[in-house]
């Protein structure tokens, strides 16, 4: 498996946005949904119009670690979401297969959001690295790992700063003027 990174340039995160929009507009709500919540694919995927639809909280069981989560969704987030979802049923799935009546597939996500990651020059890229950017951002923004700890559940503040790059980007920095 390939180890994905955070985006860390908000040009290319726009880049990108601009890009899956002209794909499709469900591609370029799974990435914003992906950016702003920090979900896991394996919970985004899933989720139905009625689970967002004049909500201002996700609430759900998530997949990998069947804990309860609940996640607030911002007011840009909700913007998106009723324009989105103006013309669904509660009942419809946010990320629809266009093939069946399923939700798109994991790996249907994965091709959608690579492609367009390669199209904007966006390296090491999965669909993890929506979570990570949110991760990444959070902490660029707030620089409170504990709080990223626990919305990620993670169990310590050190995997929580792996897990988003910033230790590499530490050492990186660290190396980059060092010299014997």
């Amino acid at each position: 498996m390939q180890t994905v990174q955070p985006i860390r340039e908000k040009h290319l995160i726009d880049a990108m946005k601009e890009k899956l929009r002209e794909t499709s507009e469900r591609n370029y709500f799974l990435f914003v949904m992906g950016m702003n919540t920090g979900l896991r694919i394996s919970d985004l995927l899933p989720l139905r119009v009625q689970d967002v639809r004049g909500k201002t909280h996700i609430i759900m069981k998530e997949t990998k670690t069947r804990k309860n989560k609940r996640f607030l969704i911002n007011m840009e987030l909700r913007n998106i979401i009723v324009a989105y979802t103006s013309e669904m049923s509660d009942e419809d799935y946010l990320f629809p297969s266009h093939k069946t009546d399923l939700p798109l597939q994991r790996v249907q996500a994965y091709k959608v959001l690579n492609q367009a990651a390669n199209e904007v020059g966006i390296k090491d890229f999965g669909t993890h690295s929506m979570r990570k950017t949110f991760g990444f951002w959070h902490y660029t923004i707030n620089k409170n790992v504990a709080l990223l700890q626990d919305i990620f559940n993670h169990s310590s503040p050190d995997i929580t700063l792996r897990y988003i790059g910033i230790n590499q980007d530490i050492v990186d920095k660290s190396l980059e003027n060092f010299s014997l």
